[in-house]
């Protein structure tokens, strides 16, 4: 288990605790974190679950690798630190992972 923290573009902050082995977007759909929409279900078919690492936490979970990164170019305003919460695997070195909602999704 892990605490996954989403804070919104308004601010407000969301803490969950996410079951390791789960994507980050199973748990945030899981306790209805707003913001999360999921359109796919987590099949890498759309952009609806786009979230920014925050600067503390891009190195323990990475870049998105290159099919990802595709469905990226359809997320609303991603930078370098755009991620799919589909494609982040929940593990124990995530704990305390902090994760910025955009104020909208496609």
């Amino acid at each position: 288990m892990a605490k996954i923290i989403f804070i919104s573009s308004t601010g407000d902050s969301t803490e969950i605790d996410a079951p390791t082995g789960d994507s980050v977007m199973q748990a945030a759909v899981s306790t209805m974190v707003d913001g999360i929409v999921a359109e796919c279900g987590g099949c890498l078919s759309c952009a609806t679950c786009h979230v920014y690492v925050d600067e503390a936490w891009i190195d323990k979970v990475g870049a998105a690798p290159g099919d990802e990164q595709g469905m990226l170019q359809f997320a609303l305003d991603p930078n370098e630190r755009s991620r799919l919460s589909c494609q982040i695997q929940v593990t124990d070195e995530l704990d305390g992972l902090v994760l910025h909602v955009p104020a909208a999704q496609y």
